[in-house]
């Protein structure tokens, strides 16, 4: 059986390349595929895949499914989330849904509704 670091690329090859920016004011609603840094700060309603990181900034909406590296949250989320590496979940973030994620790190303040499997 593979160990985990053959599954899962070192976070250290995540890009930090931003692609992608919904700002404040700004709504979405579709499928979003990318390589590279997704920051969210708007309305988004959909579908978000990235192997890198997806940042939902504090005045972030989003709902729906989201697949990426690295999953940063200060926004309200309400989705299905899947990251490879780990989801961090920032003060002020309110979160409502399912999380799969070998690392899940939830700072005082986050409101965390839903459930969650270390995978």
């Amino acid at each position: 059986m593979a160990s985990d670091d053959q599954l899962f690329a070192s976070p250290a090859v995540v890009t930090d390349q931003v692609v992608a920016i919904v700002e404040p004011g700004a709504s979405f609603e579709g499928n979003l595929k990318a390589t590279g840094v997704i920051h969210v700060n708007g309305e988004y309603k959909g579908t978000i895949e990235t192997p890198d990181t997806l940042i939902f900034g504090p005045k972030a909406r989003m709902s729906g499914t989201v697949k990426a590296g690295v999953v940063v949250i200060y926004g309200h989320v309400e989705a299905q989330v899947v990251a490879r590496h780990r989801i961090e979940m920032k003060k002020p973030a309110i979160f409502k849904g399912e999380i799969t994620a070998p690392s899940l790190q939830v700072e005082e303040g986050v409101l965390f509704e839903g459930s969650s499997s270390m995978g």
